[in-house]
């Protein structure tokens, strides 16, 4: 499992903009939202099923990195003012 979590890394900072790249504060946010700490239960289930079913790598990095998009999306959803505007998680 290790692997998947070094997988699911490596695929992350190559598919997130890079924080220097303009807008730099929107890529900053983007690569924290991401990339800043977490289990990764979700994209190491990913890279398990795929594991099981003999799926495609590539196609695994792009469910496991969508899976954990959408679950960082809902994350800072969350955490906007409109919605319970906490600062910790």
């Amino acid at each position: 499992m290790q692997d998947a979590g070094n997988r699911f890394e490596d695929a992350a900072q190559r598919v997130l903009p890079q924080p220097e790249v303009v807008p730099q504060r929107l890529h900053s946010a983007m690569r924290y939202a991401v990339l800043d700490g977490g289990k990764r239960v979700r994209p190491l289930l990913v890279y398990a099923a795929g594991e099981v079913t003999h799926a495609d790598g590539d196609a695994l990095d792009r469910a496991a990195l969508a899976v954990e998009f959408v679950h960082a999306y809902s994350l800072v959803h969350d955490d906007m003012p409109c919605m319970d505007d906490d600062v910790l998680r």
